[in-house]
């Protein structure tokens, strides 16, 4: 089963990079400042592989650095990532063990989200997204916490699930396969649902990853073909991402557990805080609006 899961997600890589390739012979670009885009492709992707996220970092510092235009940033993001991204999931899914209904049931359903259940999540404010999942987030890594410091009992080590379980999986990954199309990362929540749920905190990073990797090439695909891309950025990130994959891979695969889930920890809080302040300022973003249009 896993023989074929990765190799359907290696025909959407060749098709990708079919597209991206053509697109790039169409377009005329220099090489100015590449090796900078190169650099931002291997500091970003080399903490994604740690389960950092990489689109927030990446889109700072290229704002912060003037090197993509607002408009194309998204487009960029998508294309730049999906190699490293692919690379990753091959990578985890081939090294990592995880029970194979309990990953291709939590693919399915997070690439079905990304599919379908946009437009069910969409009819929530984005305020209300960011306050929930960060104060759930945040809550998450004080259970994490407390079982590391054996206050309470740690999460589990299991490597699958069925019943019950099964399904708050499925259904969970759904809709974080949703949340990642309004820009909601997927990298975090999963991470803290693999933990609640009594697996193992390694098996997050096949699960995370595969999600990603099915659900970006089509993505990506669709702003090459709308023009929406900074090739040269999308280029520099996915040729600097490559090796950061390898060298950040081996740090995950051969952390002890122990050292991994305060990685974990780490990683739920920084996202939690995020959300959290980005619902805050969406708030007081709404109310400037209401007392101007008062």
């Amino acid at each position: 089963m896993v023989t074929i899961l990765l190799g359907a997600l290696g025909l959407f890589g060749v098709w990708y990079l079919v597209q991206f390739f053509r697109t790039l012979k169409e377009e005329e670009w220099s090489f100015d400042r590449f090796g900078h885009l190169t650099v931002v492709g291997f500091v970003t992707n080399f903490f994604d592989t740690l389960g950092i996220g990489s689109f927030a970092p990446t889109t700072t510092w290229f704002r912060t650095a003037s090197l993509v235009k607002d408009r194309i940033i998204p487009g960029t993001l998508n294309v730049g990532h999906t190699a490293p991204v692919i690379i990753m999931a091959f990578i985890f899914i081939g090294s990592v063990e995880v029970e194979p209904v309990t990953l291709f049931s939590m693919l399915g359903a997070a690439v079905l989200g990304s599919y379908f259940g946009a437009d069910i999540v969409s009819s929530f404010s984005e305020k209300k997204i960011q306050l929930g999942m960060g104060i759930a987030l945040l809550v998450t890594a004080v259970f994490m916490l407390l079982g590391q410091v054996d206050l309470m009992p740690a999460g589990g080590e299991a490597l699958g699930l069925s019943g019950i379980s099964l399904v708050i999986a499925v259904v969970a990954n759904f809709v974080l396969g949703a949340l990642m199309t309004l820009g909601i990362g997927l990298y975090a929540p999963c991470m803290a649902l693999v933990y609640a749920l009594g697996l193992s905190p390694r098996v997050a990073f096949p699960i995370m990853m595969g999600s990603c990797a099915f659900l970006m090439p089509p993505a990506s695909v669709k702003f090459l073909k709308n023009k929406a891309v900074d090739y040269k950025a999308a280029l520099g990130l996915a040729l600097g991402g490559i090796p950061a994959v390898f060298v950040a891979t081996y740090l995950v695969v051969s952390l002890p557990l122990n050292v991994l889930t305060w990685l974990v920890i780490g990683v739920i809080t920084f996202t939690g805080f995020s959300l959290f302040k980005d619902g805050l300022a969406n708030t007081g973003r709404k109310k400037e609006v209401e007392t101007e249009a008062a």
